[in-house]
């Protein structure tokens, strides 16, 4: 990222917050593609008027393309983003994958993992009739073994190279490794653990990671 300004034409913003999953794959999409943006980094109890202005939703990230012109454009939902970002630029292919089964992954993550990934990480949210008996962990572990049955026999989720699903998830079980990554690392999940390192240490994430304070009207452009 660096402090450059981008050309009135081509202009985009994205209000982002680091530590978000969903706006970290956005990010790393975006970054993959080429696409130069604004980054408005958020703080999630102080989310500033400019961002609420244009999604009423209060949730990162949000994607405005050509700000205040007529063609103004709002995505807010992550894979949304994606989705756009990689229909402007995909020189490896990451959509050249099994769409069906790609989609099939992804809402696995997305509506089920993440429910529990939510009540493994922050217990202390949700009341005990939420849990239903349940040990969240061990629901985790239910998607996490398909991940596992699927990086055993191949490097990458869907195909023989690296993909929109597993760019879409990695954020998400890095998260669910981060609440007891001793236990993550035990040996319980090999396979997961070298193909989430592989992507820890990849260009387009360690190049969307740098921390920066809460973004307010007047401040110098950050570019991502």
């Amino acid at each position: 990222m660096s402090q450059d300004p981008i050309p009135e034409d081509s202009r985009s913003l994205l209000y982002s917050f680091r530590r978000c999953p969903y706006a970290m794959r956005a990010r790393m999409a975006l970054r993959y593609a080429g696409i130069r943006c604004e980054l408005r980094e958020v703080i999630l109890r102080d989310k500033p008027e400019a961002m609420l202005n244009v999604s009423q939703k209060g949730t990162v990230p949000v994607l405005v393309i050509r700000p205040g012109t007529a063609e103004q454009e709002v995505i807010d939902e992550s894979l949304d983003i994606m989705l756009w970002a990689l229909a402007q630029n995909d020189p490896d292919g990451w959509l050249a994958a099994d769409p069906a089964e790609t989609n099939q992954l992804i809402l696995a993550s997305d509506d089920d993992f993440k429910v529990w990934l939510d009540r493994y990480k922050y217990p202390d949210r949700y009341a005990a009739e939420e849990l239903a008996g349940s040990n969240p962990r061990d629901e985790c572990c239910r998607f996490l073994d398909v991940l596992e049955s699927r990086l055993a026999a191949q490097p990458w989720l869907v195909a023989g190279s690296l993909t929109l699903a597993d760019v879409a998830i990695f954020p998400f079980v890095r998260q669910f490794a981060h609440t007891d990554i001793d236990w993550f690392r035990g040996g319980v999940y090999p396979a997961v653990c070298a193909w989430m390192d592989v992507l820890l240490e990849s260009e387009f994430f360690t190049s969307v990671m740098a921390k920066y304070p809460a973004w307010a009207p007047g401040d110098e452009v950050t570019v991502l």
